[in-house]
């Protein structure tokens, strides 16, 4: 990852949920170029890795079990020092924490917040800054 993908509000990750993410990929490395790399980071859960220039940009992974009226979707992912502390402030400031923050092993922590607008939007904090 770019060092300023590691800074404190930086847009840093892109990540696709996907009801077929073999159709996913192609579509997109056909689209854009994109190589992949395909990757367990939990088990029993498969995720791939989007590479431009070689380089780590973003993620395609099947969509989570839960609720059958969320389509597929791209979520983006803001850089902060402390992820537990942007959930807490986003709630002061009118926003919803829609996932509490949560550890991803050997990737960092994350929560996805709601503005007061209805926008969508996740933090996260990189275990390896």
């Amino acid at each position: 990852m770019h060092e300023q993908m590691k800074t404190h509000g930086a847009f840093s990750w892109c990540e696709l949920m996907t009801s077929d993410t073999a159709a996913a990929k192609e579509f997109y490395t056909k689209l854009f170029g994109w190589t992949t790399e395909d990757m367990s980071v939990v088990p029993g859960m498969n995720y791939t890795v989007i590479k431009a220039a070689g380089n780590g940009v973003g993620g395609i992974m099947a969509m989570p079990q839960g609720p059958e009226c969320m389509p597929p979707h791209w979520a983006t992912y803001v850089t902060v020092d402390n992820v537990d502390a942007v959930a807490k402030n986003a709630q002061q400031l009118g926003g919803k924490v829609l996932m509490g923050p949560q550890d991803i092993p050997s990737v960092g922590r994350f929560c996805v917040i709601q503005d007061p607008q209805g926008a969508v939007i996740s933090a996260i904090t990189y275990a390896n800054r």
